[in-house]
């Protein structure tokens, strides 16, 4: 790819995407990829029984404290690859019967990837991000992606400072969330109950924040009537959380229970409430270069 000036997300960074990894995201021009393989931990309508074909970039553009997939969103391992080595990852997934291309934390890489998806896929792809995006950005995406599945952290600004870096983080993620359901409309699902078209709202409740996850909730029922919700109990003391309040540990089930009430009692009925059982390692990917493989 030639070298250009990025403004992907919204730190604005304007710096020059060419060989050497530059910006907050410290990446280049090129898609840096950890894995890409069938996923089978999914949302059931995302991941199905053939599994949901998971392509995981390398590098972010938020600094959750907490991320499970540490050694690749901060550290940036990973190899680097073309758009058209990507394009090729993309078909080699399709022809395992995978139910989607499912691109992990794409946004630093929106160039290459707009690049990638021309011409259209014959299956659904799926933009799963962090929920930290522009309005202006996601547009371009418009009719090449059918189904959203972003984050939505934090709504209050001081946890999103504290923990993710980005104090403007709802600022943001409201108004792209909102951009995501007017692009793709509410969920429909095939015959095989497996996902077309749809936005999907991810939220991780964080130990000694339920309170701010009911806000959230609260907040997604006024705002995005049509998309479902999945609520995830999956936390895990991971990554640099030494001496940060409450997530140096896990959830307490009174916490949990106490969220998924308030699920209940907001009619938020459709979508998905993880088990804490949940949270377990053995759910983290193993980030080994599978399926970027030296051409």
């Amino acid at each position: 790819m030639q070298p250009y000036i990025c403004n992907a997300c919204p730190r604005n960074c304007g710096t020059v995407r060419g060989e050497v990894g530059t910006g907050f995201c410290r990446m280049g021009a090129e898609p840096v990829i950890a894995r890409a393989a069938p996923h089978y931990d999914e949302e059931p309508v995302i991941s199905g029984t053939k599994g949901s074909g998971a392509v995981f970039f390398s590098g972010c553009a938020l600094r959750c404290r907490f991320c499970q997939n540490y050694p690749i969103s901060h550290d940036g391992f990973g190899r680097r690859v073309s758009v058209e080595r990507l394009r090729e990852i993309y078909r080699k997934l399709i022809a395992q019967g995978v139910h989607n291309i499912n691109l992990v934390n794409p946004t630093h890489f929106s160039e290459a990837i707009l690049q990638s998806l021309t011409p259209e896929l014959p299956v659904p792809v799926v933009w799963n991000s962090g929920g930290y995006e522009k309005v202006d950005n996601l547009k371009r995406f418009e009719g090449k992606i059918q189904v959203y599945l972003p984050d939505l952290k934090y709504i209050d600004a001081e946890s999103a400072r504290k923990y993710s870096a980005a104090r403007d983080y709802f600022e943001y993620a409201g108004p792209a969330l909102r951009e995501m359901l007017r692009q793709t409309g509410p969920v429909e699902l095939d015959q095989n109950g497996m996902i077309l078209h749809g936005t999907i709202v991810r939220h991780l409740i964080l130990p000694g924040r339920a309170e701010e996850s009911m806000r959230i909730l609260d907040w997604i029922a006024e705002n995005l009537p049509g998309a479902w919700v999945s609520l995830m109990a999956q936390y895990l003391p991971f990554g640099d959380v030494k001496g940060l309040d409450a997530l140096e540990r896990r959830l307490y089930p009174e916490e949990y229970e106490a969220v998924v009430d308030h699920l209940l009692a907001l009619g938020l009925e459709d979508g998905f409430v993880q088990e804490l059982s949940a949270s377990d390692e053995k759910y983290i990917p193993a980030f080994d270069l599978t399926g970027v493989e030296i051409q």
